[in-house]
């Protein structure tokens, strides 16, 4: 029974590992597995990067996408870009955002309290949660060893889609398509980065896969604003159920040292 039972586990687990491999190889889409300070359970974001990633995002990306969950003030959060409040407003005032005041019926410049404005264009979707809504590994089917290892890869996900543009275009009912290989197909969305897109004040080269990373970091940390506390919350945690384990062995072995002591003293009827 015992045999039988070990059998089938094996073949279950051989079918499941298979099956994930078709499925990673049928899906067509690849997604580079690149390295960003955030990750792992002592990563923190890189504030220099987060910077850069906000510039990226508003000089190329904001023109169509927008940020509608994200409050302007948080810009100046421990663990986010970092900048200061003096330099929130003067951000605000530089890029001219405005924001549509439902009391007043209008438009009206937009103060650190006011989200990022939405998409400029319908069919432009929300980066607020992209990081989160997509995932750039899956693992073999029903296993999840590639996450357990590499997170959910949302980060490497965008990254990979603004720098793996394969250069194929097509028309469909007038629009043209762009061929990528992490999209997996065609989409509307032209190529939005080159070399020297933005101009970095730390001196950075602004190459497209800097860029790319510098912005799916961003929009990394515009998803989980808090990642930086909850690692930290969850290592105390850890510690602390790791120091009453610690604590309840040694009570146990107290309390149950006399009766073990005596239990050897008598032989068992």
């Amino acid at each position: 029974m015992l045999r039988k039972l070990i059998v089938n586990t094996a073949l279950a687990a051989t079918l499941a590992l298979s099956s994930g491999v078709a499925f990673a190889a049928g899906g067509e889409r690849y997604v580079e597995n690149y390295a960003f300070a955030h990750e792992g359970p002592f990563g923190r974001f890189d504030q220099t990067q987060l910077q850069r990633g906000l510039q990226v995002y508003t000089q190329v990306c904001a023109a169509c996408h927008g940020l509608r969950y994200v409050p302007l003030r948080t810009l100046s959060d421990e663990g986010g870009p970092g900048l200061s409040e003096d330099e929130v407003r003067a951000y605000i005032e530089q890029n001219y955002i405005e924001v549509y005041d439902a009391e007043l019926q209008d438009w009206r410049a937009a103060t650190p309290n006011d989200h990022f404005p939405g998409s400029a264009m319908s069919n432009a979707p929300d980066l607020s949660l992209m990081t989160k809504a997509r995932a750039g590994f899956t693992g073999p089917y029903g296993l999840a060893l590639n996450p357990l290892f590499k997170g959910m890869g949302g980060s490497e996900y965008v990254a990979s889609l603004l720098t793996h543009y394969t250069g194929s275009e097509k028309e469909e009912f007038g629009a043209i398509l762009y061929g990528n290989e992490t999209y997996g197909g065609y989409f509307a969305m032209s190529p939005p980065l080159w070399d020297g897109a933005v101009e970095y004040g730390d001196g950075t080269e602004a190459t497209v896969e800097q860029m790319a990373l510098d912005v799916a970091s961003f929009l990394t940390w515009t998803a989980e604003p808090k990642l930086m506390a909850r690692k930290q919350m969850g290592f105390t945690a850890i510690l602390m159920l790791g120091l009453l384990a610690v604590m309840l062995y040694l009570t146990n072995k107290r309390i149950w040292a006399p009766v073990k002591s005596r239990a050897k003293g008598y032989p068992a009827e």
